[in-house]
């Protein structure tokens, strides 16, 4: 695994199925997600491969408590000296105190959600803060909390305002274009979710599958929100 350029403060870390993004401040690092359980080693190195100090890993910020964005989180987080963030809704899950919500599967999402399944199952893990819709994250010079709920109830989307990304978890997709998420609990309020991200009108987007999307960003979201432009 290496970690992918985006912009010079921003890189993806691809895990096949799912994927993570690391932000780089000044002097510190955050996760957005985390991969699967048993992937912290091969994360620690691509982020020391990349000339970084895995170290000054702060934050680790779940978009949902699912498998493949959560497994390897408190590894990461105990080993490098990190908080884990999450939504209070999905909190308990990602705890191990609730079950994972069944996804409202249509047709021709089964086999995709059969193979998603081929994840190793992630571990109960501890969340450090809840957070809340509009909550200040303490990096990305103003990073900011959108609650997405549909996808899972809990589920969130990270803005970073000052620079025009957006991470958006599983509420959008970007295979191969951007495009609606899927395995929604919700998928109404997951559409109703899209668009208030649409609305935010980024320059870079960040999804948990797909890769980042960088030209007519804003454009194109919109018109898969079923918005104009």
């Amino acid at each position: 695994m290496e970690l992918i350029p985006i912009t010079p403060r921003l890189h993806l870390l691809d895990y096949s199925i799912g994927q993570a993004y690391l932000w780089r401040d000044e002097e510190e690092l955050t996760l957005v997600d985390a991969g699967w359980a048993g992937s912290a080693d091969a994360t620690t190195e691509a982020i020391r491969a990349a000339g970084l100090d895995p170290d000054r890993l702060r934050r680790i910020v779940l978009t949902h408590c699912h498998r493949d964005h959560v497994g390897a989180a408190q590894e990461l987080a105990d080993r490098h000296g990190a908080e884990i963030l999450a939504h209070r809704l999905d909190a308990p899950v990602v705890r191990g105190e609730a079950p994972v919500p069944e996804p409202d599967l249509l047709d021709w999402e089964l086999p995709l959600y059969e193979h998603g399944l081929t994840v190793p199952v992630a571990p109960p893990t501890r969340v450090d803060r809840e957070v809340e819709d509009g909550e200040e994250l303490g990096f990305g010079d103003g990073a900011v909390v959108v609650h997405t709920p549909g996808h899972t109830p809990g589920s969130l989307a990270v803005h970073l305002p000052r620079h025009g990304v957006l991470f958006t978890g599983d509420t959008v997709a970007s295979v191969p274009d951007v495009m609606f998420g899927v395995f929604h609990v919700d998928r109404a309020l997951a559409m109703e979710s899209m668009r208030r991200l649409a609305k935010l009108a980024p320059s870079v987007l960040c999804c948990g599958h797909g890769a980042p999307v960088t030209s007519d960003t804003a454009a194109r979201l919109a018109s898969a929100a079923g918005l104009e432009a």
